[in-house]
């Protein structure tokens, strides 16, 4: 079963397995950190679908269609 970040749930830990994004948007988020291997947590869903998520420390919001392309595994 493929898991995005966006189907992940609120108040799990998953770890990026792979971003499959256009090549600006993905180097922003290297830029912020988010490779794969790295830990991310969910911590909340909102009704538009955008995700708040932790990432090494720092809180994010990232919207569905992108959460979508980020591969992930639960940890």
């Amino acid at each position: 079963m493929n898991v995005t970040l966006r189907n992940a749930e609120p108040g799990r830990s998953v770890r990026i397995l792979d971003i499959d994004l256009a090549a600006a948007p993905q180097h922003r988020l290297r830029a912020l950190g988010m490779i794969p291997g790295t830990k991310v947590s969910v911590l909340q869903k909102k009704r538009s679908g955008t995700l708040v998520i932790n990432l090494r420390g720092t809180r994010f919001a990232l919207g569905s269609a992108m959460a979508e392309r980020i591969g992930v595994e639960y940890v």
